[in-house]
C-alpha cells in the first residue's frame, strides 16, 4: 500500500512535511515552513544517491521579531548577536577572510584568585603601557594573517575582548563578532572552511575561512550578522526562524525539527504511506485474514495482535471528537472491500481516501513504530518476576 517517492519530486516531499506540520500549533503557517524544510534538506544531500542525512548540518537560528512568514533560508551563517565594534569599526565586509579564535583579546590574568597592589604611580603607568603593547601585538598578528572578519568564542574565565582591543581592531578595519558558542564552532568551520585557532602564534592565512559578504542587518528586535556566499554552500544551511513572541518562536523551531525528521525518514526509506490510521487498519485486516489459516495458540496470538492494531484508528477517532465505534467499523468495512487507502479524515469527520487528501506519512515511521512496540512487549513478557528493592 506504500507509494514509492523520488527525492527529486519536491511536491511529494512538501506534502509529507505539511502532514507533520498540520498537527502543530503553527499549522496555519505550514505552507511557508514545509517548502523551507524541503529546500534545506535537498541543499545538503544528493537526491539521487543519499541514504541518510545529518540534521546537524541544518542550523535553526531563532530571532524574536516579525512573523513566522518572515522565516527564511540562508545559504551561509547567521549570528543573532550584533557586530562588536568601537567608533568607526566596520559593519560590512566584502571578500571576507574569516578567523575563528578560541583565545582572549584582553589582558592576561593569574591562574589563582589574587590581588596585585601597586603603590608607585610609575609602576602603574608601566602596567598600563605593557597591557596596551600586549593587546596591540596580538591585533597586529591578526591583521598580518590577512583576516578582516574575527569570530571570538565565548570565554568563561575572563572577558574575551575588551574596549582597547576593539579600538585597535576597528582602526585595522576588522569586523568582530564575539560570544560565539562552543557548540557552534564545528558548524561554522564546516560552513566557511576555517579552522579554530587556540593560540595567537598558530594564526596563519591557510586557517582562515572565506565568504563573499559579511554584513550586519537590522531586524525589528535588534541586529543580526549574516555570512553569505560561502565556499561550501552544499554542505550546510541555516534556517532563520522569526516570530512575534518566544512561545511561537520555540514552537516553530520544534515543528521545523519534526518536519526535517520526517524528511530524513524519506531519505532512508523512499516510500510514502497514507495516514489517518489506514496502515494500521490494513495491517489488522491482513493479520485477521492470515490468522484464519492458522490453528491453536498461534491463531489467538495473531488475532490479538490484529485487534491491538485497531487501537490507533480508534484513538484517532476519539481525539477528533468522532463516534469511534461507528468510524472504525466503517473503516474496517472499507478495507475489507479492498480500499487500502481509506483513512479517517479528521477535518471532514468521516472516512475518505486519505491519499487524495495529501495526508502522507513516511513508511519508516510506521515500520519503526510497529517494530519497536513489538520488541518492547516481547521484552516485558520475558520478565518472570519483579524484585522490589528499597
Amino acid at each position: 500500500m506504500s507509494v514509492p517517492v523520488d527525492l527529486t519530486d519536491r511536491d511529494s516531499l512538501v506534502k509529507a512535511a505539511s502532514t507533520s506540520l498540520n498537527s502543530k500549533v503553527i499549522s496555519n503557517n505550514s505552507s511557508t515552513l514545509a517548502p523551507l524544510a524541503v529546500d534545506a534538506l535537498l541543499s545538503i544531500i544528493d537526491p539521487l544517491s543519499a541514504t541518510n542525512c545529518d540534521l546537524r548540518d541544518i542550523a535553526v537560528v531563532k530571532k524574536l521579531g516579525g512573523t513566522i512568514d518572515d522565516t527564511e533560508l540562508v545559504r551561509g551563517l547567521v549570528f543573532t548577536q550584533k557586530v562588536s565594534h568601537a567608533a568607526g569599526g566596520p559593519t560590512k565586509v566584502a571578500n571576507a577572510k574569516i578567523a575563528l579564535i578560541q583565545f582572549c583579546l584582553s589582558a592576561p590574568k593569574t591562574d589563582i584568585e589574587q590581588n596585585v597592589v601597586v603603590s608607585d604611580y610609575s609602576q602603574m603607568d608601566r602596567i598600563l603601557k605593557e597591557e596596551r603593547k600586549y593587546i596591540l601585538d596580538m591585533c597586529k598578528k591578526i591583521q598580518k594573517s590577512g583576516c578582516n572578519v574575527l569570530l571570538i568564542q565565548k570565554s568563561i574565565l575572563r572577558d574575551a575582548v575588551n574596549e582597547l582591543s576593539l579600538h585597535f581592531l576597528a582602526k585595522m578595519k576588522i569586523l568582530v563578532v564575539k560570544d560565539v558558542e562552543r557548540e557552534d564552532v564545528e558548524f561554522i568551520c564546516k560552513t566557511v572552511g576555517c579552522m579554530p585557532i587556540a593560540n595567537i602564534d598558530t594564526l596563519h592565512a591557510e586557517k582562515l575561512g572565506k565568504a563573499d559578504l559579511v554584513a550586519e542587518e537590522s531586524t525589528s528586535d535588534g541586529k543580526i550578522v549574516k555570512v553569505t556566499g560561502v565556499p561550501h554552500a552544499g554542505k550546510t544551511v541555516t534556517i532563520l526562524c522569526k516570530a512575534s513572541n518566544n512561545l511561537v518562536l520555540d514552537e516553530s523551531e520544534r515543528s521545523l525539527h519534526d518536519a526535517l525528521c520526517v524528511l530524513r525518514c524519506l531519505v532512508k526509506k523512499r516510500f510514502l504511506t497514507p495516514g489517518g490510521g489506514a496502515p494500521e487498519m490494513q495491517l489488522a485486516y491482513q493479520l485477521s485474514k492470515w490468522s484464519n489459516t492458522l490453528s491453536g495458540m498461534h491463531q489467538y496470538c495473531v488475532r490479538a495482535f490484529a485487534e491491538a492494531m485497531e487501537v490507533v484508528p480508534y484513538t484517532l477517532a476519539e481525539n477528533a471528537g468522532l463516534d469511534a465505534i461507528t468510524v472504525v467499523t466503517e473503516l474496517r468495512n472499507r478495507h475489507n472491500a479492498g480500499e487500502s487507502a481509506a483513512g479517517i479524515n479528521v477535518r471532514k469527520g468521516r472516512v475518505t481516501n486519505i491519499l487524495e487528501e495529501d495526508v502522507l506519512v513516511p513508511l519508516l515511521v510506521h515500520t519503526s513504530a510497529v517494530t519497536l512496540s513489538t520488541e518492547c512487549v516481547r521484552l516485558i513478557l520475558k520478565i518472570d518476576d519483579i524484585v522490589v528493592t528499597r
